[in-house]
């Protein structure tokens, strides 16, 4: 029989592989569409300044709103693993 507490360390990490991995998917389908975006928008001509710095805050913050959602998810899983070990 399996020990209880490798047990639950071994679900642990697989949840947390899970989110890492689908975190990591996600980031990288946001990058590409930010690419494409560039591409789209970046030769056009009449497109106003101030639309063009608004796109490129809202990323930015976008960016940073990430780096801080993955803080707290991997904050979350420490405090998970603090519980059972």
């Amino acid at each position: 029989m399996m020990d209880p507490k490798k047990l639950s360390q071994q679900m642990i990490d697989l949840s947390k592989t899970s989110v890492d991995n689908s975190f990591d998917a996600m980031m990288m389908l946001q990058e590409q569409l930010e690419r494409w975006s560039n591409l789209y928008w970046g030769p056009v001509v009449n497109l106003p300044q101030e639309v063009k710095k608004g796109l490129n805050e809202w990323t930015k913050t976008h960016h940073k709103n990430c780096e801080q959602f993955k803080k707290v998810l991997d904050d979350g899983f420490k405090n998970l693993e603090s519980l059972y070990f």
